[in-house]
């Protein structure tokens, strides 16, 4: 497989698997939100995802893949550092919004930053229409972040925490997403990379609610850990080995996609209610991220 992911790089066919593994990506990301924020602690519940995460992870980082080398371990160390930053923000958001109000403002400000610093740091270019994607998606987070706010009578000061968290998030999914595609380049083998950054970062929030609350949380939320885990293979693994293939702003922001999955999620699984306004508004995000694409 690293052979095959090696030989596709900067290729046609490379950037077609890009764009396959961003839509996947986007799907499973918005699942994984979901399983996050539901009706459980935010809290508990990442840390349930995380804990099956060490478990499906340490088998392949300890056994099957080689074991990083020298500036490797300083690298997954920065990816753990900002992949705490990005959990915690979204645990602090999470506990004070719903689900649809808080997850659009976070994957809809990522790609935004995600556009300046992949052509700042990575030397990556952009063409008018993917700016103008940019616009669209701007305008419709700045309005439904609006609508949101008109739409609280009460709790007010609560909703406007939860988006001032959102957007800090949205700001670390930028960070992240580009200094992981700079790491999973750097690495000779991609799925190395891959097995020891889920392995290492996953063992901050088991450690931290385990600490404030102990360990009686884990049994309820077993399952749901588990598949949580598994979705966040798909999706942090996907865009991850998509910004190998193609360009980071292209495959992040197609991955931004998922506000619609989102949508749909948080009105038939959580029992949350989207008006017309909003779901128009989720949807110029993602034909915001669709545009940057289309460039």
């Amino acid at each position: 497989m690293t052979e095959l992911i090696t030989a596709l790089e900067g290729t046609p066919e490379g950037a077609r698997l890009a764009i396959l593994l961003a839509l996947a990506s986007a799907f499973s990301h918005a699942c994984f939100g979901a399983l996050q924020k539901g009706r459980h602690d935010p809290w508990v519940s990442r840390a349930a995802i995380d804990s099956w995460m060490i478990v499906f992870a340490a088998p392949l980082a300890l056994f099957l893949v080689p074991w990083p080398q020298g500036i490797e371990w300083a690298v997954l160390a920065g990816a753990m550092c900002i992949h705490f930053v990005y959990k915690l923000t979204m645990a602090l958001a999470y506990e004070r919004g719903a689900y649809t109000v808080v997850y659009p403002v976070v994957r809809g400000t990522g790609p935004m930053v995600t556009l300046a610093f992949a052509a700042a740091f990575l030397g990556e270019h952009y063409g008018g229409i993917q700016w103008l994607g940019v616009s669209v998606l701007s305008a419709s987070i700045l309005c439904l972040a609006a609508l949101n706010l008109r739409a609280a009578p009460v709790g007010r000061a609560l909703l406007i925490a939860a988006i001032g968290w959102a957007l800090v998030a949205g700001v670390t999914v930028a960070v992240y997403t580009t200094y992981d595609a700079w790491a999973i380049r750097l690495w000779e083998n991609p799925f190395g990379f891959l097995a020891w950054f889920f392995f290492l970062t996953a063992f901050d929030f088991p450690i931290l609610v385990a600490a404030r609350r102990g360990v009686a949380w884990f049994r309820p939320l077993m399952w749901r850990g588990a598949i949580g885990a598994l979705a966040a293979f798909v999706s942090f693994g996907g865009v991850m080995l998509g910004t190998r293939l193609g360009k980071v702003a292209e495959v992040s922001s197609l991955r931004e996609t998922s506000t619609l999955f989102a949508a749909l999620i948080g009105w038939v699984f959580l029992g949350e209610k989207s008006t017309p306004a909003r779901i128009a508004l989720m949807g110029g995000i993602a034909l915001g991220a669709v545009l940057v694409q289309a460039g």
